[in-house]
């Protein structure tokens, strides 16, 4: 029986209760769950995630250093949504990191690394099959996470991470066309192409198609 096991496990970092609290309330900001200009309610986060003020009210700084909270003196701290313009730069930063992490993660990939990288296309290719959309999303963000982590560039990677977060959110709604996997399937198979010929410059090509795509499926 395929498992996924193998992606979490060699990845994944158990979250503290703080982060977690402070993913989820950037998460309904970012959905308009908390609508953008409505004031944070210090009390009913306290509650929601049993934490005193002290820790809520750091986690709301951080918060604010991302962008999404705005505090404002003897008002209070209000939710900042992302507009479509400020989601549209993120996707075209992000296509630019990611073109530069994959020329950089087929140069630098070690065997481990890239028998994971074949191990986790294999599943790619099993799911897509299959046609089950939920356990692809997930292989997909695996995919990526590995090459991330073989660039081994640590800035690169925590901005990359950063980007997917406020795209996949804010992008919850959005319909896959029913050619979808079959489609998604083969720009990643190019890519996947690269890193087994050790071609620098193919990856690059094969993730800016596949970024260039993936913009149009948003729209």
């Amino acid at each position: 029986m395929l498992t996924l096991d193998f992606l979490s496990n060699d990845y994944k970092e158990k979250k503290t209760m703080a982060q977690i609290a402070e993913e989820n309330i950037e998460i309904d900001i970012i959905t308009g769950r908390i609508p953008s200009g409505k004031r944070i309610n210090e009390q009913s986060l306290c509650k929601a995630y049993n934490m005193s003020r002290t820790p809520i009210r750091e986690i709301l700084r951080r918060i604010e250093g991302n962008g999404l909270v705005k505090s404002i003196p003897n008002r209070g701290v209000f939710a900042v949504g992302l507009t479509q313009e400020a989601l549209d730069d993120l996707f075209y930063l992000k296509t630019i990191l990611e073109v530069q992490c994959v020329r950089w993660a087929v140069e630098r990939i070690d065997e481990h690394q890239m028998n994971l990288l074949e191990e986790t296309f294999d599943f790619m290719q099993f799911y897509t099959m299959s046609n089950d959309l939920d356990k692809i999303l997930r292989i997909n963000e695996g995919f990526d996470t590995i090459i991330y982590n073989s660039a081994h560039n640590k800035e690169l990677e925590t901005r990359l991470n950063r980007y997917n977060f406020l795209i996949k959110h804010a992008n919850a709604e959005v319909k896959y066309p029913l050619n979808y996997l079959p489609t998604v399937l083969e720009e990643h198979r190019a890519i996947f192409e690269a890193f087994k010929s050790k071609n620098p410059d193919a990856g690059a090509e094969a993730t800016e198609i596949h970024m260039y795509k993936s913009m149009l499926r948003r729209k």
